[in-house]
């Protein structure tokens, strides 16, 4: 295979990984589109309801650290098929059994292949690309997330209305395979390297203890802007869609077009945020006032929308922009999150910072919000609307404290300077194994 930068191959590379990625969040998002006729059917409370749709992110990050750690001993494209083949197994008995049992088991099964799916993806498509052209392949395997989560909201209630909520597992394993066969006749492994000096640079720097870098001031606000934002996330691809119809009296259809037009909105949210963010860094602002109370901003005012709900008596349409602005607003914070993590934290040890802050924070806040909302939902009684907008208040709270802590603890020039400070460079440390 040659080693030179193929770029009709390795686009090709990148769009059927970006296909991966819309199938993995439809996978996600099922549970969430088939909720009121799946509790019906099988007869679950909210709070069990919550349990099987959570389930996803129990074994989510072990997945993940996993299979990053996998795919620095096997190639990627073996992976990748494993994982396509696993997630189109587990689909099935959803789609013919009515235990309870057997549906937190497929969906922990589901949650561990998928865990890895990002991080290896990306792993994968950038054996293709030289260093200076991997933004935009980058940016087109994340973008299979939102046009996953786009189709199931458009085609998930379609199969519903015509052939049940059963049927969508059916289909799901179906794509499943399809792109499997498909990645083992046209996947295949790069062959190019990183930049030898990008490499060599990297290596300078020393290592940082983990004890350190963890209770870093900086890193646990990180920490915490991700587990309020993934929180908002979760409560939304588990409970929004049922929300839309028992909340605001939408159809199923309709529900399920709305759900994505949500979804759609927030991404120019999201990018009129990171823009602001890059225009006052590129003006000189430190990474403080240029990204950290940026991202801060966008928390509390994601707060503030979802706990308008609970106090503002919107129209339904202008309940729906708030909410697809508020949902929008906490999103864009992952990538505040992740750069700022990056900044701080010494080259060799950002991969692993970068997965504990995914993988761990991120499923917790996983596995927590469906629950909460299942228990208010279930203690509300009849009252389903006015339960879902507790939920939603709680969010804003949590969003609201979670900003604001992060404006005290995020300070990333003065964490890095003190992490550095205490960092031996790789030939101080040699020299005092040698001395010892």
């Amino acid at each position: 295979m040659s080693s030179q930068y193929q770029p009709g191959k390795a686009w090709g590379i990148a769009a059927m990984l970006c296909g991966l990625q819309t199938v993995n969040f439809i996978d996600k998002v099922v549970v969430g589109l088939v909720a009121i006729p799946m509790m019906a059917e099988l007869n679950l409370t909210p709070v069990q309801f919550g349990v099987v749709a959570g389930s996803v992110f129990w074994l989510f990050s072990v997945g993940g650290l996993l299979g990053g750690l996998l795919a620095n001993r096997v190639q990627s494209r073996w992976i990748l098929f494993g994982m396509a083949v696993l997630w189109s197994l587990v689909q099935i008995p959803i789609a013919v059994s009515s235990s309870i049992t057997m549906l937190i088991v497929c969906r922990v099964l589901l949650g561990f292949g998928e865990g890895p799916s990002a991080p290896v993806a990306l792993h994968a498509a950038f054996k293709w690309f030289p260093n200076d052209k991997r933004n935009m392949p980058g940016a087109l395997i994340n973008a299979g997330s939102t046009l996953g989560v786009v189709a199931a909201g458009l085609l998930i209630p379609l199969v519903t209305a015509h052939w049940g909520w059963r049927a969508n597992f059916w289909v799901l394993a179906a794509i499943g395979f399809v792109w499997a066969a498909v990645w083992l006749v046209f996947g295949a492994e790069g062959t190019l390297e990183d930049d030898k000096k990008t490499n060599a640079s990297a290596g300078e720097t020393g290592r940082v203890p983990y004890a350190r870098l963890l209770t870093d001031p900086t890193v646990i606000g990180v920490f915490i802007m991700h587990f309020v934002a993934y929180w908002v996330v979760a409560l939304a691809l588990t409970w929004l869609p049922a929300y839309l119809r028992t909340g605001l009296g939408f159809e199923a259809k309709q529900a399920g077009g709305i759900f994505a037009l949500i979804v759609v909105l927030g991404v120019p949210v999201s990018f009129a945020v990171s823009g602001l963010s890059q225009r006052r860094l590129t003006q000189g602002a430190s990474s403080r006032q240029g990204r950290v109370l940026v991202a801060c901003g966008a928390l509390l005012v994601a707060g503030a929308l979802f706990g308008s709900l609970q106090l503002v008596s919107y129209g339904t349409l202008a309940e729906v922009v708030v909410i697809a602005l508020a949902i929008g607003l906490a999103v864009a914070t992952f990538t505040f999150a992740q750069t700022t993590i990056s900044e701080v934290t010494p080259p060799a040890q950002r991969g692993a910072m970068l997965a504990v802050e995914n993988a761990v924070f991120g499923s917790i806040a996983g596995l927590l919000a469906p629950v909460v909302m299942g228990k208010l939902l279930q203690d509300g009684g009849a009252a389903a609307a006015t339960a879902y907008r507790h939920g939603f208040a709680l969010s804003g709270v949590l969003l609201l404290i979670g900003g604001a802590v992060c404006v005290l603890l995020m300070h990333p020039e003065r964490s890095k300077q003190n992490l550095l400070a205490s960092t031996p460079l790789p030939s101080q440390a040699a020299g005092s194994a040698r001395t010892a």
